[in-house]
């Protein structure tokens, strides 16, 4: 007689497991910071020479999708699917509605015209597929995206937009 009670609190346990573990995966994404596109293919011939090389011309756009919130990039990461990272080492804020685009190549970190260069002459995003991950300061994952050249970018331009 006692096996049935158990069973029935193990079943129940179990499925509000399930349900308390949907929620969990779906706040990871419900951050303000979302990746609105990569230029994952710079235009011209990939070169990534420092001086005469084209990796600035390689860029994700991070936007703040808030209505109300501004959010300080300091502490968010960019990583792709090998490994390849990037940290926001310093304050940069993102008012509602408003973008930086994380370029590759060395530049001037700029707000005024919403740019952040990774200071590195590597490309960072495969052309023909990747996996594009944008982690909170705490760690915890705010997006996610892949993509493969032939299934994700029908016009060929080597741009793709996730997010509106």
């Amino acid at each position: 007689m006692r096996k049935r009670p158990v069973i029935a609190v193990a079943a129940t346990a179990g499925a509000l497991a399930v349900l308390t573990a949907v929620p969990a995966q779906a706040a990871e994404y419900s951050s303000a910071l979302k990746i609105r596109g990569v230029q994952y293919d710079a235009p011209g011939r990939d070169s990534n020479n420092c001086s005469t090389g084209n990796t600035d011309q390689e860029y994700l756009t991070i936007k703040n999708y808030s209505s109300s919130a501004t959010v300080n990039l300091k502490g968010y990461v960019v990583k792709d699917a090998s490994g390849n990272r990037f940290a926001f080492t310093v304050n940069h804020y993102l008012q509602p509605g408003d973008y930086v685009r994380l370029r590759g190549g060395r530049g001037s970190d700029s707000d005024k015209y919403n740019v952040v260069y990774r200071n590195n002459c590597n490309f960072m995003w495969n052309n023909d597929r990747d996996t594009i991950y944008l982690y909170k300061p705490s760690g915890s994952r705010a997006d996610v995206h892949s993509y493969t050249r032939s299934g994700s970018d029908p016009d060929g331009d080597g741009y793709i937009t996730f997010h509106k």
